[in-house]
């Protein structure tokens, strides 16, 4: 029911860092920088996957598509960001930040069952590596990765389509640098308690279901990897999962200190500060994490880079 007193908004007006504004110009510096230090690794993943012949395996191609997800959800959100923050503050249209919204969850949720296809190509690898090849073949690979962006896309559109049938209202000011769902809600006039318990249901499969699925096995894998007798082998076998482990725990730490964490209480600065670390930094530690880590992607990029001068000293 619409409250009575209340305007319809048509636009938002984010707030930023109204906190920090004598230091806008080094916070712009910094997200700049990161942005694009993140922009250029994803990029170069992606296309030495694509380039590459030692490269053309599933768990690159998983990666791959990481990448892009990361790129997504990265992009989605700085470069307004920036703009709020130089203008100290910016307006958004309802429909922009619905939008921005929709990206924002759809690269979330692909990230999440990308990262447990990733699980479950290493579980292959290590703990049924006999069958690995039959099993993973490049066929899967393309159902898997469709399914993890579908899957996504659809769950985060049913969320939306809710928060379109909303009637929001004044006053229109978000204090925050992008439009996430819980400021959406917060300027709704309508019944929320729709959305808020279609929001938990999706959860569970999206988020809780993934992350239950990587720790089995990542159980599996570490009692498969306690079992080789040989110290090489078991450092061998725990070097293929170790950057993709660490970028699990990066990942859900995040998403659990931003969502599951109960946030009352908590300063706007405090929620601002685990939303800038969530969507900035994170997407930047999957290639520092697989470039610095990963010696066949440290392989194809100098034999990429050699190629490179060869031709252009020829």
């Amino acid at each position: 029911m619409l409250r009575e007193n209340q305007t319809i908004v048509t636009e938002f007006l984010l707030l930023g860092f109204p906190a920090i504004h004598n230091f806008r110009s080094l916070l712009f510096c910094v997200i700049l920088l990161l942005y694009i230090f993140t922009l250029a690794g994803n990029f170069l993943i992606i296309v030495l996957v694509l380039t590459s012949h030692q490269l053309r395996t599933p768990m690159y191609f998983f990666l791959s598509h990481l990448s892009l997800s990361d790129i997504l959800l990265i992009t989605d959100v700085v470069p307004n960001m920036l703009y709020v923050i130089m203008a100290e503050g910016g307006v958004i249209s309802v429909v922009g930040c619905i939008t921005q919204y929709f990206l924002f969850g759809a690269s979330v949720g692909a990230e999440c069952f990308l990262l447990t296809v990733m699980s479950y190509d290493r579980y292959l690898a290590i703990c049924n590596p006999l069958r690995y090849s039959s099993i993973m073949d490049f066929n899967l690979c393309y159902q898997m990765v469709f399914w993890s962006w579908f899957l996504a896309f659809m769950a985060t559109l049913s969320i939306v389509l809710l928060i379109c049938s909303f009637q929001l209202c004044n006053p229109n000011v978000i204090d925050h640098f992008f439009c996430d769902m819980a400021p959406l809600l917060e300027h709704s006039c309508s019944e929320k308690f729709i959305v808020e318990k279609v929001v938990f249901v999706l959860g569970i499969p999206f988020l809780i279901f993934p992350f239950i699925f990587i720790i089995v096995t990542y159980v599996s894998i570490s009692l498969t990897i306690l079992r080789i007798s040989s110290t090489t082998g078991r450092q061998k076998a725990f070097s293929t999962c170790s950057s993709h482990l660490a970028i699990v725990c990066i990942y859900y730490w995040t998403l659990i200190a931003k969502y599951v964490v109960p946030s009352k209480g908590q300063s706007f600065t405090v929620k601002k500060i685990t939303s800038l670390l969530y969507t900035v930094v994170t997407p930047l530690f999957n290639p520092i994490i697989y470039t610095l880590r990963n010696k066949e992607i440290q392989g194809a990029l100098w034999k990429c880079i050699s190629i490179r001068l060869q031709t252009y000293f020829k």
